[in-house]
């Protein structure tokens, strides 16, 4: 268990005393959840915007799992060009999850942020860069002591030019990782599913609450997208 990460709702009891495991549930076995969203903010604490909108045209999508979403909301919401960014759930089975229920293990969920940006100021290629170089794609159902499936680092892509730019964006580090002597990248990229926003007291964590817990870090290993490696897809 994330034996570092402050847990406000008795998180770390609610998982040993479900059992639990580093195996993602099946439709049989996860938690049937509910149909109804879960409550949370407006608008952005940090950006202002409305975390679900309307937002200006020409803006796009990105999902990004590294770890525990308090600290990779606040990488991402810091970069010129992002309109907005919420923390919430991906890449799982039960709806409408709750934090303690993806906590479970129970619902196939991971931890993501999504990234609402402009192209025109940054691009696709620029949050991947981020991306990788502020977690550790080597380590499986974990992110530091931070342990479970909700911790594995994942890129959820919005369409099939996103699908392509990650893959050889991974291919790209991980050659980088490989020189430096890191180990296999670990990372999910596949098609997005459902994105649920995650609870509001989540939204925003680290500007409500400047001294709280980010267990985020990176390899140390520079990611080659935009220092003359070719990634194999169009501008």
């Amino acid at each position: 268990m994330g034996g570092s990460r402050f847990c406000p709702r008795f998180c770390e009891i609610f998982l040993m005393l479900l059992h639990k495991t580093a195996e993602l549930p099946t439709v049989e076995t996860a938690l049937p959840g509910r149909e109804m969203p879960l409550a949370t903010d407006a608008t952005h604490f940090v950006l202002g915007h409305a975390l679900k909108g309307p937002h200006p045209e020409g803006v796009e999508t990105a999902i990004f799992a590294m770890g525990c979403f308090w600290g990779v909301e606040r990488v991402f919401w810091s970069l010129p060009g992002v309109w907005v960014t919420s923390a919430g759930y991906a890449g799982g089975i039960t709806p409408n999850p709750t934090y303690e229920e993806v906590c479970s293990g129970r619902t196939g969920h991971t931890e993501v942020v999504q990234v609402v940006f402009d192209p025109k100021v940054i691009s696709y290629g620029d949050l991947l860069k981020a991306f990788w170089e502020n977690h550790d794609p080597t380590q499986g159902m974990r992110q530091g002591n931070d342990q479970g499936t909700q911790y594995r680092s994942a890129v959820y892509t919005l369409n099939d030019a996103q699908q392509a730019e990650a893959e050889a964006s991974r291919d790209a580090y991980q050659a980088a990782l490989t020189a430096a002597g890191k180990g296999m990248i670990t990372t999910e990229i596949q098609p997005a599913g459902p994105y649920y926003f995650a609870e509001d007291y989540h939204q925003g964590y680290l500007a409500k609450n400047p001294a709280g817990y980010c267990g985020i870090g990176g390899t140390g290993v520079v990611c080659p997208i935009g220092v003359g490696v070719d990634m194999g897809v169009g501008a």
